[in-house]
């Protein structure tokens, strides 16, 4: 169970959900329903009030903290970057990352063909968080960073709806080939996702509703399904 500070609703109420290593967990439900919540205690930007996470059996709250993070990498809406060069930005993941380790992770990421095209190329200044560049860009970007941090947990708040569709379907591909064979947790904004996801939880007002597959959801949960339908409407 989790509240923010100052407050006394609890934005996750008694929650105990169990995410096999390697797979892709995607958590569903309605703004408030407590997503990003979640994904917040991982990296131990909060802790709980009551209750722990492990990871591996192991309570993190009794790891460091540096430990904990380097094997996570989040991928969000709201992308932190620096005013400074397109390689410096990358290579924050990684500071002994080599030119050859860069370029690979921004193949993976669908950036080297727009970072080529900058004036500077890599040496490019990008401003203030990234001020310079598209959505789309810093979208892959930050998903190149998560390639060479190539931690084995990624956290993904995909935020591809403020994209223009080319895009969105690039950065859509580079999250699948981030993703491969990693533990994730998504909070999944789109139906590809959703679907492709090895288990969904279904979120109401900061309890789990529901727990399935998509298939198993569209036919035992309503929530879902009146989800699912406004975006098929969308």
């Amino acid at each position: 169970s989790f509240a923010y500070p100052k407050t006394d609703a609890e934005a996750v109420k008694k929650i105990n959900i169990s995410i096999k290593g390697g797979t892709t967990a995607a958590l569903v439900g309605h703004s408030g329903a407590g997503k990003s919540t979640i994904i917040n205690l991982l990296p131990r930007f909060y802790d709980p009030k009551e209750g722990e996470i492990h990871i591996d059996g192991q309570n993190i709250s009794k790891v460091m903290l540096s430990s904990l993070r380097k094997n996570i990498s989040m991928v969000s809406q709201d992308i932190i970057l620096f005013d400074d060069t397109v390689r410096a930005n990358i290579a924050y993941a990684k500071l002994d990352a080599s030119e050859e380790q860069i370029k690979k992770a921004c193949d993976f990421a669908s950036a080297s063909e727009f970072i080529e095209k900058l004036p500077q190329a890599y040496e490019t200044l990008i401003g203030e968080n990234g001020i310079k560049l598209s959505g789309g860009q810093k979208q892959r970007i930050s998903i190149a960073r998560a390639v060479l941090k190539n931690s084995p947990i990624i956290l993904l708040d995909e935020a591809t709806s403020s994209l223009d569709s080319e895009s969105e379907e690039k950065v859509q591909n580079a999250i699948i080939d981030l993703t491969k064979n990693k533990t994730t947790l998504v909070i999944a904004h789109r139906l590809s996702t959703i679907i492709r996801a090895d288990k969904i939880f279904v979120l109401n007002q900061g309890k789990i509703a529901d727990t399935g597959t998509h298939n198993e959801l569209l036919k035992n949960s309503m929530i879902y399904k009146n989800l699912y339908s406004k975006q098929l409407s969308a």
